[in-house]
Order: C-alpha cells, then structure tokens, then sequence
C-alpha cells in the first residue's frame, strides 16, 4: 500500500520535518532535462563491446552491463568507465595490450551519446521540439516557484560540466539555478558529494536544511548520508512523464524519503516541504 499525499501522487516514504529547506541540489539529466534520453542504451552496449572485444557476448556480460549501470546512474560517468577497465580486465576477453583507460572510453561512449543529443538540440533550435518535449513535466515551473520562495538552486550532474551547462541554457534552466556543477577531468576536484559537503560547510547547514532531487541513486544516498531530504523522480523519460517503476523501486532502495513520477505537481509538492 503506498502512501500518497491526499489527493496526489506524491509518495511519502519517509515523513520528514519541513518548512526549514534552505538549498536545494538537483540532478539534471532525467531529473530536469530529457535531452540525454536513452544514454543507459548507449553506454549498456559500448561496454559489452569493449568487454567483449571479438567474442560473442553472453547474457550473463549483458546483465553484468545493465546491473552496473542501473547502480552508477547519476555519477560521474568518468567512474563508470573506471569501471568498466576492470570489468574488461576480469573477464579477459581483450589483450591488455588492447585495453584502452578510462578517458579513451569515455571519449567512445561521449561521440556516440552526442549523437542523438545533438540532433535534440537541433530540433529544439528550430522549433521542432518545444522546451517542454525536451523537460520532464512541470519541472521548469516547480524549479521556478522553488527559487521564488528564497530556496537557493544549484544543478550537480554527472555529466561534463560545458555540456549540462549548455544543454541547461537550451531548455531554459540555467536562469534558476545559482551554481551549475558537472564533471571536469580531475575526478579529484568534483564529484556529487564534494558539493553537497561544501554547500553544507560554507553555509553552515544542518540536515533538513538542504534537499537533494535526483533520478539517480548516488544523490540519493549522498542527500541521505548527510542528513538531508532526499526526492526520487521516477519517471518515464521516453514521454517525460509518469512512474518508471523499476526507478522507483531503486530509489526507495538508496534511500528516498519522497518519491514523485515527475513535477506535474509540483505545487503540492512545494506546499508539503514549506508548509505555510
């Protein structure tokens, strides 16, 4: 039986003490942004290729695949292909000889992804594809009334940081946010948890006090080991709206204390954490 707030789809996992959010740390892609469609469809078989080099792949590689990539979903995908370096070095299919480092295959699995994102881009440019076909339902307004309400924003994403940058500019949710964040080459100087800790540290917060908002289970796990209120968005990103079910399920199991399909109610949503 799941608890919904009345009247709502808005799932209460865990109840929470509202009314003190001061900062809020959204993910981007699938969370805002549904430009990056499908990326979980390019990178499953960029690994299966690189693990597999000439040899047949098994099922088992391909859910080996999918599993890591359902656990990484919202880190740095620098750490995804670390990953994938020892997975191709433990199944031994390609001489070491061969195997490329992380960087090589990041560049591999980045030239393919841009692909169907630059042609998105191109489609919103022209017209073709409207800002909200490129958002998840009713974001841009609930990011928007969010920051009305004195909430400090700020986007931190597993992707590099010129890219969600620019891509957040092209759906029209750069002016929201104070600080956008993403990957840079050194996985030392940034990761999710790194600007979480920060944010916390420079202005002097505690726990309720900050809000993450992801699809990903990383800033799940990272919101609720620093105490903070932790947002699932579960949704269906090929319409951009409504449950994904096996999201949900992975989200709950990193933690979330709320879980939404998407932000057509976003107004309840933002009633429930700053009641009046």
């Amino acid at each position: 039986m799941r608890n919904y707030l009345p009247g709502t789809q808005i799932e209460i996992i865990h109840e929470v003490e509202r009314g003190r959010l001061k900062h809020a740390l959204f993910d981007f892609d699938g969370t805002i942004s549904v430009l990056r469609e499908g990326w979980q469809h390019i990178m499953a078989p960029v690994m299966v290729e690189m693990i597999c080099g000439d040899t047949t792949p098994t099922p088992d590689i391909v859910d080996e695949v999918n599993r890591v990539i359902d656990e990484t979903t919202g880190i740095q995908t620098i750490f995804q292909m670390q990953t994938l370096v020892e997975m191709i070095r433990a199944h031994g299919l390609v001489p070491e000889e061969k195997i490329l480092d992380p960087y090589g295959y990041k560049e591999i699995y980045n030239d393919r992804l841009m692909v169907p994102v630059g042609q998105r881009i191109a489609k919103l440019e022209s017209g073709e594809l409207s800002v909200e076909q490129a958002t998840l339902r009713g974001a841009l307004d609930f990011v928007r009334m969010l920051r009305d309400t004195g909430v400090t924003l700020y986007v931190f994403s597993g992707t590099d940081r010129e890219d969600v940058r620019n891509e957040a500019a092209k759906v029209g949710a750069a002016p929201y946010f104070d600080e956008i964040w993403g990957a840079v080459r050194s996985i030392e100087e940034y990761s999710k948890e790194k600007v979480l800790k920060e944010i916390i540290a420079t202005h002097q917060l505690h726990g309720v006090e900050v809000m993450t908002v992801g699809d990903g289970p990383v800033e799940i796990r990272n919101g609720k080991e620093n105490g903070c209120i932790a947002i699932g968005v579960a949704s269906d990103e090929v319409v951009g709206h409504g449950w994904d079910e096996r999201k949900r399920e992975r989200l709950i199991r990193a933690g979330a204390d709320i879980m939404i399909a998407d932000f057509g109610e976003g107004r309840a949503l933002l009633d429930y954490l700053l009641p009046a």
